[in-house]
């Protein structure tokens, strides 16, 4: 249907959605867990982690980041490999889609206006304590969904959460589902083991088995979750247009995490868009997940990046960053309106030389 497209599922979903116009929100978080040294490739450093959120929509807003002297990057033996935030900020332009930030937890306030639906960032997992009041956090999100909806056709929803795939396996294991070894990384290696035994002393110190939340979901995103996935869950429930979530493995939590607050959620209206480094990864699994969850299209965007010129886009293909501020949802959208990848890809590497020189 689309060049650079690729469809897990029926396909369906794309009917409502194409030629329809659409607003774009990311939701921004951040949580003690992202600090745990080589957890997450989301940051130069660990401690820079906390600046990741802001920086990504401060530069898709201002054409260039505020809160630090220079764009997020993930650094892998040397090479450096931009945030994911270029891509969604040169697809948006391109398919000429709003922009819109809500605060669903980020210790660093992004320079830029937005909705707030939660102001404390997370915890560490490891605790057992990560998120204060996720069912507050759930009910506001429901605000904003139905607020939103009433103003588009279409509304897409990205997230910015260091350490986001490590708090997803903690919520999809405390929901009984099997997601050992399956969700991704923003790293070429990814520490499945690492994220494993940071989720289960999480588990252990809650005193949570797995699957004990099946009936107490908010427990689990208390427990070893992140704000952003109780507010993700309520933009996508309040909402009474088609919801695109843009995002890679944490969007699998964020559907279980619904489906779990209401076991007839119907996701006809619901679906998964990413990027091809994600869907192809090696390392994770993320059609395995969303199956165990419900009939769940999945969309993967290939930007192409073994074409570019640029040498950082490359590191995507060795395994680096691979989705994030939700990029394959911004290229989807590109994609619906009209704009070839080929185009897209062009004005990233131009973007890309322009703030990269």
């Amino acid at each position: 249907m689309f060049d650079g497209l690729k469809i897990y599922g029926s396909g369906d979903y794309l009917e409502g959605v194409t030629d329809r116009d659409a607003l774009f929100i990311c939701a921004v978080a951040t949580t003690e867990t992202s600090k745990i040294p080589g957890i997450t490739g989301a940051g130069a450093s660990p401690e820079l982690t906390e600046y990741t959120p802001a920086a990504d929509v401060e530069l898709i807003v201002h054409d260039a980041p505020r809160c630090l002297p220079e764009i997020p990057q993930t650094i892998v033996e040397g090479e450096a490999a931009p945030t994911p935030a270029v891509i969604t900020k040169v697809a948006l332009e391109l398919a000429e889609v709003p922009f819109l930030v809500a605060d669903a937890g980020a210790s660093v306030k992004p320079d830029v206006p937005y909705i707030n639906i939660n102001s404390e960032s997370g915890g560490d997992i490891r605790t057992g304590r990560a998120v204060s009041d996720p069912e507050r956090i759930y009910e506001r999100g429901l605000m904003v969904g139905r607020t939103l909806s009433c103003l588009t056709e279409h509304l897409v929803v990205g997230e910015s959460t260091p350490a986001g795939t490590t708090t997803a396996l903690g919520v999809l294991t405390a929901l009984g589902y099997d997601a050992d070894f399956r969700v991704s990384a923003s790293m070429p290696h990814n520490p499945h083991d690492l994220k494993r035994e940071v989720v289960m002393a999480g588990l252990s110190n809650a005193g949570i088995e797995k699957g004990d939340c099946r009936r107490e979901p908010f427990r689990a995103v208390e427990a070893v979750g992140d704000p952003m996935i109780p507010a993700v869950a309520g933009i996508c429930m309040g909402s009474t247009v088609p919801v695109t979530l843009a995002g890679g493995t944490q969007m699998t939590a964020v559907c279980a995490l619904m489906k779990a607050i209401d076991p007839e959620f119907d996701f006809s209206d619901t679906a998964i868009a990413t990027t091809i480094f994600v869907a192809e990864d090696s390392t994770s699994d993320i059609n395995r997940i969303a199956d165990q969850i419900g009939d769940i299209d999945i969309y993967a965007v290939d930007p192409d990046f073994g074409a570019a010129s640029h040498r950082g886009l490359h590191e995507y293909l060795s395994g680096s960053v691979k989705e994030g501020v939700g990029a394959g949802g911004a290229m989807l959208l590109a994609l619906l309106h009209g704009v070839p990848v080929e185009m897209v890809r062009e004005r990233i590497e131009e973007l890309c030389n322009t703030i990269l020189a």
